[in-house]
């Protein structure tokens, strides 16, 4: 089987995010039926940036399926200070592992790495592009909790133009039929015009507004993101955007009983904790769901269940 890597979620036809969605479920159904798939298997987890659930997702998921873990979790702590480049560090991880997830600062620094290595490397998130996996984590959220992933309503609201997780669930989102697509940001923040295009270029619906009170009683599905410090240069512009949306239960009074909050995580303050108790509110849903989502990735990726041809 030739070698395949998720670097963005378009790498995944139809077919296959179907059958790895699929594969997702079973696995949260049946768990022991995968605890050994990956006996003997080791996931490096190359993670140059900050994070919690994604790391921690990507190792959970690997133990679960009965495989081991090796890697950082801080450039600092490896090569990377001494000056080493991606590609180098990946083809030394390559000797110790079956296969790569990397989060890196930088764009395209994930297709550099599969570019420069024979086994499978995984996306983790690549500065403000893309963030594949956690797609996934996304759609099957979507999927578990409307039973679809067609004919829905989809709101997008806060940092759309850093927003990887907003990026690339919209590129897979624009696969299906009778989606719409709900823009609500600041005009300083709103999606890439390679996004928009994507979506034009699929003949979906999509309207940009900066009013979440005027969208959210029509939405089917509202996915909150908060703006992103650390993609900021000028500090000043960050405090002055940063309180834009917060999603509170006076607002979800003119939303739909079946709505489905997201929230990829971290929150800082744009959904606020009383809406926790909401049970519309999925965000810690959607952190479950990422385990099993990559513990199918993973599985996939290998070709030990369902391979990617």
């Amino acid at each position: 089987m030739a070698k395949r890597d998720l670097i963005n979620i378009t790498d995944l036809d139809l077919d296959e995010l179907d059958r790895l969605l699929a594969l997702a479920s079973d696995i949260i159904e049946s768990p022991e039926k995968y605890q050994d798939k990956c006996a003997h298997k080791t996931l490096a987890t190359l993670f140059y940036e900050p994070s919690t659930r994604t790391r921690l997702s990507f190792e959970s998921a690997m133990y679960g399926l009965g495989g081991n873990v090796v890697g950082f979790s801080d450039a600092n702590s490896s090569s990377a200070s001494k000056g080493e480049t991606v590609s180098d560090t990946t083809r030394v991880m390559e000797c110790f592992a079956d296969i790569i997830a990397m989060r890196h600062p930088k764009e395209g620094a994930a297709l550099v790495a599969a570019n420069s290595c024979d086994v499978p490397v995984i996306n983790a998130g690549d500065g403000g592009h893309l963030h594949p996996s956690q797609t996934l984590t996304d759609l099957l959220t979507i999927l578990r909790n409307k039973g679809r992933l067609a004919d829905l309503k989809v709101g997008f609201c806060g940092d759309l133009k850093f927003g990887r997780t907003v990026h690339s669930l919209i590129l897979a989102l624009l696969r299906y039929k009778g989606i719409e697509i709900v823009l609500i940001s600041p005009d300083e923040l709103k999606l890439p015009s390679y996004n928009k295009d994507a979506m034009d270029d699929a003949g979906i619906k999509w309207v940009e507004t900066t009013s979440l009170e005027e969208a959210l009683p029509e939405l089917d599905v509202l996915y909150m993101t908060r703006v992103q410090k650390e993609r900021f240069f000028n500090e000043e512009d960050y405090v002055r955007l940063k309180d834009t949306y917060i999603l509170d239960e006076q607002k979800l009074e003119y939303a739909k009983d079946d709505l489905v909050i997201m929230h990829p995580l971290p929150r800082v303050n744009e959904i606020s904790v009383e809406v926790d108790k909401d049970p519309r509110a999925k965000y810690f849903d959607q952190v479950k769901n990422g385990r099993y989502a990559r513990m199918a990735l993973i599985l996939m990726l290998l070709g030990i269940e369902g391979g990617l041809n």
